[in-house]
């Protein structure tokens, strides 16, 4: 086999279907145009839609408007997405913060971000099974956690109690479904250029962030998009369970 064909069949996406939630833009929409230019049809789902786009080697991303924290329209839609060829992939990449002290923070805004950040993950993942289990290529759930997952943040507590909510989802639905032909695993970003860490940091943040990190830089979104490929690919077939930080090394760094 030469060398482009051994390295196609590790991680080419040619065939397959995938979901992708919160994929209007930023982090989002950098996997799904990975994803799309690896060979696969994504559906990038979000709540103010886009413009569909074709690829070269027939992948394409088609644009799908739903609220996530929707249950019964995010069922439609999924229905809408599987409905002709099924499902092999879903990243579960929505999300929101908001920041307040903690000792203040609003039950409204505390529902908010777990409706969103933690319900609507376990929903999308629900849906997606029946299909997943079916898929030839070995069904694939990536969920976006977050650094907060592991470490602590002033000012978005319920954040961080969020994200730790959809890293034990994703070790539970692993070890759950390993035997259903579906293998679950999670990305923990680093700080990426988005409008979710923008609305949470300040220049004296920025600098303490950029302090704490080994690389001493933000990450660019191709660089998540490419570990998310990995993790869908043939490549991390005997990877399931996984929290992978892409993150310039900032989960490593000590005192």
């Amino acid at each position: 086999m030469a060398d482009q064909e051994f390295l196609n069949s590790l991680f080419s996406l040619d065939g397959r279907i995938g979901i992708i939630t919160g994929a209007s833009g930023g982090l989002g929409f950098a996997m799904a145009e990975t994803c799309a230019h690896a060979g696969a049809t994504v559906f990038a789902l979000s709540r103010s839609g886009g413009a569909d786009q074709a690829f070269s080697g027939g992948g394409s991303i088609v644009h799908k408007t739903v609220d996530v924290t929707d249950r019964i329209a995010l069922a439609a839609c999924f229905d809408e997405c599987t409905a002709l060829n099924g499902l092999d992939f879903l990243i579960n990449n929505a999300g929101i913060t908001e920041k307040a002290p903690a000792a203040t923070f609003t039950e409204e805004a505390w529902q908010r971000i777990q409706k969103c950040n933690v319900d609507a993950v376990h929903n999308c993942c629900q849906l997606a099974y029946p299909y997943l289990k079916q898929s030839p290529f070995i069904g694939r759930i990536v969920n976006v956690t977050s650094m907060a997952a592991h470490l602590g943040f002033e000012g978005v507590a319920p954040y961080c109690a969020s994200k730790a909510a959809v890293l034990g989802l994703t070790r539970g639905l692993a070890v759950e479904w390993a035997q259903d032909n579906i293998l679950v695993n999670s990305i923990a970003p680093g700080w990426f250029p988005s409008n979710m860490t923008r609305g949470v940091m300040d220049e004296d943040r920025q600098a303490k962030i950029l302090a704490r990190m080994p690389l001493h830089r933000f990450g660019n979104p191709e660089e998540l998009a490419a570990a998310a490929l990995f993790l869908l690919s043939t490549a991390a077939q005997y990877i399931n369970g996984h929290d992978l930080a892409v993150d310039g090394g900032a989960l490593a760094y000590g005192y």
